[in-house]
């Protein structure tokens, strides 16, 4: 968990302690469209995976993330 909390916090500019698996694009102002793909596109180069467009698009919280992730056999402790 601590690789994605890293990524989430460089791509949305928020400090690492402030983000749980709750944080979605509700509460995250900069969680925009293209911070959406900035993110997609970290994850998918940190954990070499590929998101499909349905996956990419169905993100709206970090358990969101944690999930897919966990599909493509990723388990984030």
């Amino acid at each position: 968990m601590k690789r994605l909390l890293k990524i989430f916090s460089k791509v949305m500019g928020i400090k690492e302690v402030l983000i749980t698996e709750e944080t979605s694009k509700e509460d995250t102002p900069a969680w925009d469209s293209f911070n959406s793909l900035m993110l997609v596109s970290e994850i998918e180069s940190a954990f070499n995976i590929k998101f499909s467009i349905q996956e990419a698009v169905s993100i709206k919280s970090v358990k969101d993330i944690k999930n897919i992730l966990e599909k493509h056999g990723i388990i984030l402790i």
